[in-house]
């Protein structure tokens, strides 16, 4: 009897097990993207639940932020370059095939990432620029916009006022530092760079990417981006968002990874490649952050800049590089485990 007691509580004690673990939601699918921007999260996630691929909860959630146009760093009216203009960048990346659509100095159209998905389901291309993209971009059915407003008028006429401060140019005549120029080289050049030029001149406001990493149930991961670049950039000035490992990469078999900051210096590291391929290795996501983090550092100690990461199983992580000014990064997760979509936080190294 004593034996037969002790089967059955050891039965009752499996079949409990068993039937904890079923009530314990998956981790997947899992949509998290840079900064607080909870609507964009919102939009992926319902796009999701109604059906829709990972490239659709992509370009609808960072397409939502294109909309809101988040913090005036995503979308039109923000972000006016030297001549006044508001330009887009964006990118999508498939982690199944590995194709990539992305488009940059786009003019006059607001649904760059949308564009950015017609790269991919149209073309054999994986990046088109400047006015040829606007053309591309209406040829696909894109209207033509004014993507200027009287706020990004008024940034550019206040930034006028102050003798064109700051801005992008150096090794230049008149001095870059107390005119708007125009500027002509200059005959000797200071060939050693400013790594903390753009933490200087930029408040860490006016990187405020989007980027976006969705993995499905079945593990199919996608990734994308959208920006209107760095304010007062000089026209034709593409930064790292919409190249791909660095804006973002996705990798089915491994992870996804995006990235938001100072695009011309992140984008010397390809820093979303790298993180995917260190979580192919096994390593954590947030290490995996975090290690990227740390190789910019060598070169660039004051540079700003975060990094989200996803391996493919759904754990998640982020980093960010502590300066004056930004010591804590904000980015949203969403996945079963969570009732709503929630906004975590991580300490800057």
């Amino acid at each position: 009897m004593a034996a037969g007691a002790g089967e059955l509580l050891l039965l009752l004690l499996l079949v409990l097990t068993v039937q904890l673990a079923a009530a314990v939601p998956a981790a997947l699918p899992l949509v998290v993207n840079t900064w607080a921007f909870r609507k964009a999260t919102e939009t992926a996630w319902r796009i999701l639940q109604m059906g829709g691929s990972e490239l659709d909860a992509v370009e609808k959630g960072c397409g939502q932020c294109e909309i809101d146009q988040c913090d005036g760093s995503v979308g039109y009216g923000g972000s006016p370059d030297e001549s006044g203009e508001t330009t887009l960048d964006a990118m999508i990346m498939d982690g199944n095939t590995m194709e990539v659509g992305a488009v940059a100095d786009l003019r006059r159209v607001k649904n760059a990432i949308g564009v950015a998905r017609k790269v991919i389901e149209h073309t054999k291309h994986t990046l088109l620029v400047g006015e040829s993209a606007s053309m591309f971009a209406v040829r696909m059915g894109f209207p033509y916009e004014d993507l200027t407003t009287p706020k990004s008028l008024s940034m550019y006429s206040e930034w006028l006022n102050q003798s064109c401060q700051p801005n992008y140019w150096k090794n230049v005549v008149p001095d870059s530092s107390k005119s708007c120029g125009p500027y002509k080289k200059a005959e000797k050049v200071i060939c050693k760079e400013d790594w903390t030029i753009s933490q200087r001149r930029i408040s860490v406001h006016n990187h405020d990417t989007i980027g976006m990493i969705v993995i499905g149930e079945s593990g199919t991961i996608a990734s994308g981006t959208s920006t209107n670049g760095g304010v007062h950039k000089i026209p034709g000035r593409v930064g790292d968002s919409p190249i791909a490992g660095a804006g973002a990469y996705a990798d089915s078999t491994a992870g996804g990874a995006a990235a938001t900051g100072d695009g011309d210096i992140m984008m010397r590291f390809l820093p979303s490649y790298q993180a995917v391929e260190y979580m192919r290795m096994g390593t954590d996501p947030t290490v995996a952050c975090q290690k990227v983090i740390s190789r910019i550092q060598k070169y660039a100690p004051k540079f700003f800049g975060a990094v989200i990461c996803a391996n493919a199983t759904g754990s998640y992580g982020a980093a960010c590089n502590k300066i004056s000014g930004f010591t804590q990064f904000h980015f949203m997760v969403y996945n079963p485990v969570l009732s709503q979509p929630s906004k975590q936080v991580v300490d800057c190294i």
